[in-house]
């Protein structure tokens, strides 16, 4: 018999504590040989402890403990140690067991009367043994607040006074190695960094950090800035001049969600997976908040967005896209994202817990899914109406992805949703499997060549009601991109991409799921590269290759993708190809191909002696050579037939043929040129008008052609009572072409004072009737967000919509007064959090980073400005000052440590890194002629040691 046997079997006979030592003693008396006093205590301590795995929180196991102690059975030291080293065990992962022990050592230990060196730990032990208790007194907490509170078992409280009784018996770090010290540093830091500690647990894992940190001296350079740094200062989002770092709002998840739904087929955006998983982690670090309170807050902006456009009456649209946002986009990017959080600190298991532990708390809120759900009667389109599901549930496909992603699972979803059942799918899911194959395989086939678009479009239809598919679909997407079996045989993704420039809802699935830059370089490479000369149909070649065309130009107008190159794996690409398709140039000034090209062409088209367009001329033009001429071939036609050098139906002839599949696709730029001709000539264009009106009213230009024109066509003919051209010009009526750009943008032809410029901003609902000027649209953008946040509602801030209505110092200048505004009625934290978001959020239009803008030319003026104030608002204004540069500092350094581990991107999104951007701030401040205001703003950050150990250069001996 064993010792764990013989406790078993006096548990189970119900042998009181008492008697159970004098047997473990009777026992003991011819069991010792070859076995220390500690080892054996140890056994004892275990044979314990097992039970509690089947036996959690049991009081008559406690009491075998508590008597073993007492009796002199196991020492104090023992057990404390025994125990922390056993709490690891995801068997005893239980706040009543685990409580229950924390309290027999503290109880214990309380009836020494002893310190803590000397009862909890043996006077022998040296740090080094120590700090392996200290460390699994720190897993032990972080089990602790990874678990579901109990009423009765303060888990977190026990655990909390045992870890600052440990920590104190701590006493020399001098002789810890340096290897070792690190491992210390980083593991405190991350546990102030990643829980809500009490104040007395804070502090001792401070000063341990401090002690350990002196102790590395110099070591520590050696270790890379990235690194060493942040590890080192994960910590430090402390509370003090930071600000109140409150877990129970919504203000930046809900402004950097917004960001990621705004922009998400950009960088930084929700469609590009990797730096979207880095910008949540570097917000987990700079927010300091636990893994619950940070999924907490995630999962309820996203419904609370939800829940408030339904409500404020914007479009169906923006409710639907925020709908597939959260079913369809959310669930992936947190499973990233949890991936990319486990580490030494965050255990597998206290992710999985903590998140289960936030869903709990958010799907019980009182009437927050309820208007989340869908509602096919307010639907204005097929597109998002469910006409067929009106009672599906909203709360049974949000649990049914994350049980796809592996966030919860099955049991658990039953356990919040009794009605939903294990083996519940999507439609689309249940119709691939009675096809006998997966979803992204069956899409895959469903998408075929030979599928008429009509039938394409119902099929996209369906799929955008059933978010759970989305994430298939993007990917089908993605493969007809990237992997060409043959470069030539290019009708499958001809098809794709058909489908995505006709139907919104295809490109708004694979914006939210796929990387749209990618998926546009590939296809301005394929533009680049493709030639006909070996295909077999030059001209089925060439209007399928149109369709890849059209889906480019389409989408980087979308989306606004204003960079010069585009990112491959192997290459980068340049648009220039999609650009040139609007230049005019001089026929002398083209060379080369060319120039041969052209004359072919021109003679191909608008000869009367001319039989068409044969195949060889086909074969011997690549496509974004024809691309690049078209302009030009229209251009001169026009001048010859005013010229009276050109028959008027020789050149309607020429035009015909751009109206079919062969050549349509290069009419966006075509139109363009003409539309800037017509400008340039002051509307006495007769003949360009024609052709224009000819191209846009004619029913086989394509419909994504007539709506990347339609904007520069209203503004065009914005008044139709604009006085005709001159006097030889013939009369011009632009209402059709006028009523063509309206349908095609979905606005009513027949309004009178149509806007040109719709402002989407999804959340952020327009006022009927109010007309704002276009420099006020920042302003109240900016009142809208404070306000929503001063309500207790999720806030959005669509930084480039408002950088595109003025410049980035006059955008901050706004953004500063109105935050003062709030901060002045006694509102830090708002203001605070708002422009953190502004200035560290990265973006992706081609304005300059505003953070580097704040801090070095912003900045200087608004401190000289504050020595002038009067006592009241100079306080406001330095307590603002000094909350928004440590806060944003801060967030920008953690953000580049997470783009470096997540993605390993040694790289500064916000234009320099957050150390250079301190050391000149420090400068700035400390410069000879400054005013008090500087000095004060220099002691307040050197006075934060969280900030200044973040950035040494503040130090007051610095």
């Amino acid at each position: 018999m064993s010792l764990s046997e013989l406790t078993r079997n006096s548990f189970q006979g119900g042998i009181p504590a008492s008697k159970w030592v004098q047997l473990c003693r009777l026992f003991l008396t011819g069991n010792t040989i070859h076995r220390s006093p500690e080892e054996i205590q140890a056994d004892i301590s275990n044979s314990v402890l097992m039970l509690f795995r089947n036996y959690p929180g049991d009081p008559t196991l406690q009491g075998y403990l508590t008597h073993a102690i007492q009796d002199g059975l196991v020492s104090l030291p023992i057990f404390v140690s025994t125990f922390l080293s056993a709490s690891r065990s995801p068997d005893l992962r239980n706040s009543a067991t685990l409580d229950m022990l924390c309290r027999v050592a503290l109880d214990c230990h309380y009836a020494t009367g002893l310190s803590a060196m000397g009862s909890l730990v043996p006077y022998s032990h040296t740090p080094a043994e120590i700090l392996v208790s200290v460390q699994d007194a720190m897993a032990l907490l972080r089990t602790a607040y990874s678990l579901p509170t109990a009423h009765f078992h303060q888990l977190t409280t026990s655990g909390s006074e045992l870890l600052i009784l440990l920590v104190s018996c701590v006493l020399d770090v001098s002789q810890i190695s340096t290897a070792q010290a690190m491992v210390y540093v980083a593991d405190a830091a991350d546990m102030i960094s990643m829980f809500r500690l009490m104040p007395g647990v804070r502090q001792v894992l401070e000063n341990l950090m401090m002690s350990m940190s002196l102790l590395l001296g110099d070591d520590a350079k050696v270790m890379r800035e990235a690194q060493m740094m942040h590890t080192l200062q994960l910590a430090l989002g402390k509370r003090d001049i930071l600000g109140s770092n409150s877990d129970s709002d919504m203000i930046t998840l809900s402004l950097v969600l917004n960001c990621l739904l705004f922009g998400r087929a950009t960088e930084f955006g929700s469609g590009d997976s990797g730096h979207t998983t880095a910008t949540l982690i570097g917000l987990l670090r700079w927010l300091s908040w636990t893994l619950v309170v940070f999924y907490t807050q995630l999962l309820l902006s996203s419904l609370t967005l939800i829940a408030q456009n339904s409500e404020s009456g914007v479009t169906t649209r923006s409710v639907a896209i925020w709908k597939a946002f959260t079913l369809g986009r959310l669930p992936h990017l947190i499973a990233m994202f949890r991936k990319a959080a486990v580490s030494e600190a965050i255990t597998e298991a206290e992710s999985y817990t903590a998140f289960q532990m936030a869903l709990s708390n958010v799907l019980h809120r009182p009437g927050l899914l309820e208007k989340c759900e869908w509602n096919p009667a307010a639907a204005t389109s097929d597109v998002t109406s469910d006409k067929t599901g009106s009672s599906r549930s909203f709360l049974r496909e949000f649990l049914y992805q994350f049980v796809s992603v592996g966030l919860i699972d099955a049991s658990f979803a039953l356990g919040i949703d009794p009605t939903f059942a294990q083996d519940f799918q999507p439609r689309i899911c249940a119709e691939a499997q009675d096809a006998g194959s997966d979803m992204e395989t069956y899409l895959d086939n469903k998408f075929s060549p030979d599928l008429k678009i009509d039938d394409a479009i119902s099929l996209i239809e369906k799929i955008w009601r059933e978010p759970c598919s989305h994430a298939a679909f993007a990917e089908v997407v993605r493969k007809r991109f990237v992997s060409l079996p043959n470069p030539h045989d290019i009708e499958p993704l001809s098809c794709m991409c058909k489908v995505l420039y006709h139907c919104e809802p295809a490109l708004d699935i694979v914006s939210l799921h796929a990387n749209v830059p990618e998926l546009v370089a590939h296809a301005i490479a394929l533009v680049d590269d493709y030639d006909c000369e070996t295909v077999g149909d030059p001209q089925t070649a060439v209007s399928h290759l149109g369709d890849v065309v059209l889906f480019a130009q389409s989408t980087i107008a979308r989306f606004n993708l204003l960079q010069l190159t585009f990112p491959m794996k192997a290459r980068s690409v340049s648009p220039w190809c999609l650009h040139s398709a609007a230049l005019v140039h001089r026929v002398e000034d083209l060379k080369g191909e060319d120039a041969t090209a052209f004359q072919n062409w021109f003679k191909a088209l608008f000869d009367s002696s001319s039989e068409g367009i044969e195949d060889t001329i086909l074969r011997s033009t690549r496509p974004k050579t024809l691309l690049c001429i078209a302009a030009t071939l229209f251009s001169y036609a026009i001048d010859a037939c005013t010229a009276r050098k050109m028959d008027k139906e020789v050149l309607n002839n020429g035009v015909s043929y751009f109206l079919g599949p062969l050549l349509n696709w290069t009419l966006a730029g075509v139109v363009k040129s003409l539309l800037l001709e017509i400008q340039h000539r002051k509307f006495n264009a007769p003949v360009h008008l024609e052709v224009l009106q000819t191209l846009l009213l004619s029913p086989t230009c394509p419909q994504v052609v007539v709506k990347l024109s339609a904007s520069n066509v209203l503004r065009l003919f914005h008044d139709q009572k604009k006085p005709q051209p001159g006097p030889k010009a013939s009369p011009f009526d632009s209402s059709p072409v006028r009523r063509a750009a309206l349908q095609a943008l979905g606005k009513n032809p027949d309004g009178t004072n149509e806007s040109l410029f719709p402002a989407e901003n999804i959340g952020t609902p327009s006022v009927p009737g109010v007309r704002a000027i276009w420099s006020d649209i920042p302003r109240q953008a900016i009142q809208d967000a404070l306000g929503a946040a001063r309500a207790g509602r999720a806030p959005a801030l669509n930084v480039d919509r408002c950088l595109l209505h003025t410049t980035p110092p006059e955008f901050l200048r706004t953004l500063w007064t109105e935050l003062m505004k709030a901060a002045s009625m006694g509102d830090m934290e708002a203001p605070k959090r708002i422009a953190t978001f502004v200035l560290t959020m990265p973006r992706a239009s081609r304005s300059p980073p505003l953070l580097p803008i704040f801090l070095h030319m912003f900045l200087p003026s608004l401190v000289a400005a504050a020595d002038h104030l009067n006592a009241s608002d100079q306080t406001v204004t330095v307590e603002l000052l000094v909350s928004v540069i440590s806060s944003s500092l801060t967030a920008a350094l953690h953000l580049e440590w997470a783009l470096l581990t997540v993605c390993e991107e040694e790289r500064f999104a916000l234009g320099q890194s957050a150390s250079a951007m301190a050391r000149r701030l420090a400068a700035d401040l400390r410069r000879k002629g400054q005013g008090p205001t500087s000095s004060v703003i220099l002691q307040r950050l050197a006075s934060s040691p969280p900030f200044v150990a973040n950035f040494p250069i503040f130090k007051v001996d610095a």
